[in-house]
């Protein structure tokens, strides 16, 4: 190993914070140092979460979406999928379904769909807190202050809402007629609703470089960022990006360890496109400084319609077996589920505490 490298992983453990050009040097390593990497970003995971993992159960309520983003397959232009929606009663069914079975913390999941009234979300959410147990995230996309206001005080905990890149020009390019500036506004705005909140990145997406993923890991800083998701770029065939080449587990394990030795107080999911591509791809993650796994609680009819990307894993598999299942892949790495709501440690010490309803 570099004696440089080697130095920048010790300063890691000492909580140094790292400039962009030092954090380039980090996503770098030569090939004897990948498992230095790794390993200096799992002493930090557990030094902060113990050995502890968090499961969030994801509820993919509709998958209609008014945008056009080039990689998503749920873009408003695919006419190559069937779509859905869900019934209010129907959520609140899964939510519950998906608590009796062991989950604490939910992900209410969409494509941008205004069929959704904030209204409606609000009934939605305080019927689901009224009649069990649990946290709430979002991920709804865009919305108003007002909406976000109104949803933070019908009971909604958390706001999942990436960017997928921190670069503007990248980000334009992406994401036709949306706007970079506004995505950050959504993010201020949820910060000072004091909702947890969750952002991240795609690692291989084209157009991008080692220096735009550093940029994001020190915007993730910056934003100071609850929850960063963080996944491989997989290629969809129907979507403009089809031609490109997907993103590779390597690369994504890199930036995932060096996120943690940057934001070392994070939640960082093991995400279900690593898993994807890797039958192995959620435990490298969780030996790689990840804490968090998210699988979805959808029943089998609904999983293989939310097609973001092709080949998802678990897509026929019923919520009870995947619940077993993962609980079975956490502990075969000496890890342990997680039995709280799964708050960020920054969270915890801003007093944000999980919203019950009475």
């Amino acid at each position: 190993m570099r004696a440089e490298y080697d130095d920048m992983l010790k300063k890691a453990l000492n909580g140094a914070r790292f400039t962009k050009e030092e954090v380039i040097f980090l996503l770098k390593p030569e090939k004897d140092e990948m498992d230095a990497l790794f390993q200096t970003a799992d002493r930090i995971r557990k030094a902060v979460f113990g050995d502890y993992v968090h499961l969030r159960g994801i509820v993919e309520f509709s998958n209609f979406c008014e945008r056009n983003c080039l990689y998503c397959g749920l873009r408003k232009n695919n006419r190559n999928i069937t779509r859905y929606r869900l019934m209010p009663e129907e959520i609140v069914d899964i939510a519950a379904y998906a608590v009796s079975i062991g989950y604490k913390t939910l992900v209410l999941q969409s494509g941008e769909d205004s069929f959704y009234t904030t209204g409606l979300l609000c009934d939605v959410i305080k019927r689901i807190k009224e009649r069990v147990d649990v946290a709430i995230t979002l991920s709804i996309g865009e919305r108003d202050f007002e909406d976000y206001r109104l949803l933070r005080e019908a009971g909604a905990d958390r706001y999942l809402i990436k960017q997928e890149t921190s670069n503007r020009e990248l980000y334009r390019k992406l994401h036709p007629g949306m706007s970079y500036e506004n995505r950050i506004r959504c993010q201020k705005d949820l910060k000072s609703l004091r909702y947890e909140l969750g952002t991240g990145n795609m690692v291989g997406l084209p157009w991008q470089n080692v220096e735009t993923l550093a940029e994001d890991i020190i915007f993730f800083r910056e934003m100071d960022a609850d929850m960063i998701g963080i996944g491989p770029f997989i290629s969809n065939p129907n979507t403009p990006l089809g031609r490109f080449p997907s993103g590779t587990v390597e690369e994504t394990l890199k930036v995932l360890a060096v996120t943690r030795l940057v934001n070392p107080l994070v939640n960082l999911p093991a995400t279900t496109a690593l898993g994807s591509l890797d039958s192995f791809g959620r435990q490298k993650g969780l030996m790689a400084g990840a804490n968090v796994v998210m699988p979805n609680v959808m029943p089998v009819n609904y999983r293989r319609l939310y097609e973001i990307y092709p080949s998802k894993i678990c897509t026929g598999e019923r919520p009870e077996a995947c619940r077993h299942c993962i609980e079975g892949i956490i502990n075969s790495i000496g890890r342990k589920v997680s039995t709280g709501y799964g708050e960020s440690p920054k969270s915890l010490r801003r007093g944000n505490a999980v919203c019950m309803m009475s």
